[in-house]
């Protein structure tokens, strides 16, 4: 899944899928690990949920799978996923710059210039 898109020369992947991380990780200039308070991924949750009223909404991209075992996932991730997450950066990204945010507030503030300089909106 990964390997041909990050053979292009600008890519952008997102989300936490352990077992292509090494791959995306050796081919990454830069890793944004958003490192957010179980409470905060929740509310975010809770928020799309009531947004798009469940379902799937392909044209969107959301795909409305929560279940009681995904948010225990969640809930536990920086318990028994980030430190697995940070030791594969360590080992297959310490070549990258790494840049983690801890909070919402801090990663919109990282990227309002970057969006505002290109047209888009968030």
């Amino acid at each position: 899944m990964s390997a041909p898109a990050t053979a292009r020369d600008r890519w952008i992947i997102e989300g936490n899928y352990a077992s292509t991380l090494p791959i995306r990780l050796a081919a990454a200039d830069t890793v944004i690990f958003l490192d957010l308070p179980a409470v905060t991924c929740l509310w975010g949750i809770a928020q799309r949920r009531t947004r798009y009223q469940g379902g799937q909404h392909h044209r969107d991209g959301v795909y409305d799978r929560i279940t009681w075992s995904f948010v225990r996932y969640v809930a536990g991730y920086r318990r028994t996923m980030r430190p697995r997450v940070r030791a594969m950066i360590a080992e297959h990204g310490s070549h990258a710059c790494t840049i983690t945010f801890t909070s919402r507030y801090e990663a919109n503030r990282f990227l309002d210039p970057h969006i505002k300089g290109s047209g888009t909106s968030r």
